[in-house]
């Protein structure tokens, strides 16, 4: 015996269908199963993840503004003045995300071979405080790795010259290319990699600040 789908009108009137089984038993459909609670519920939810998506669009955008602001400082087109104009011209509740997004990429850059003292000022600026500490220290790590990368260099060339030399290939025309091979980015790596914790020493206290 098979069941007959109609809507009685009661149940029509709230869009609910319902299936008549014999014996008079109603057999209710998977759209009465959500109660009105529950679709108000989903309703909400639906609001809240629009809204989130309309706040990491926003903070994306705002990322977006530091990011730019970032490349043109530090290609000479954007002056630190500028920047910091540029910073103000910005909705004030975005201001300390770009603030904090700038400060971030400065400390993230520095490194030994790093333009350093365009970093620092720009994070002086914006932290309100000296860094004239770190920045010493800075520079004698950027002086040391200097050191070492010219004896890393001496030996080298002294390596490939008598390299050469072995196989008949001599005279004062002969420049090993030192900064191409091997050896040489395998000693630079080297130093760089021994001076490193401490210059990550340096960006923590950065950080601190």
């Amino acid at each position: 015996m098979f069941g007959v789908s109609f809507f009685w009108p009661q149940s029509a009137a709230q869009g609910i269908e319902v299936t008549q089984e014999p014996h008079g038993l109603e057999r209710k459909t998977m759209a009465e199963i959500k109660s009105t609670l529950e679709l108000a519920l989903e309703r909400t939810r639906r609001i809240s993840i629009s809204q989130e998506e309309k706040e990491e669009i926003k903070r994306k955008e705002t990322l977006k503004k530091a990011t730019g602001i970032f490349h043109r400082y530090m290609e000479d087109t954007l002056s630190l003045n500028e920047l910091l104009r540029e910073i103000e011209r910005i909705e004030e509740k975005e201001r300390p995300m770009v603030r904090d997004a700038l400060l971030s990429r400065w400390i993230d850059a520095i490194s030994l071979e790093a333009e350093n003292e365009k970093l620092l000022r720009g994070i002086e600026s914006l932290k309100g405080q000296n860094v004239d500490e770190i920045r010493w220290k800075l520079e004698v790590l950027r002086s040391e790795y200097e050191r070492r990368e010219l004896e890393a260099e001496q030996k080298v060339e002294i390596h490939l010259t008598e390299a050469l030399r072995k196989e008949g290939i001599h005279g004062t025309a002969v420049v090993p290319r030192v900064k191409k091979s091997r050896e040489w980015k395998e000693r630079t790596r080297s130093v760089a990699q021994g001076l490193q914790g401490k210059v990550e020493a340096c960006k923590e206290a950065l950080k601190k600040l």
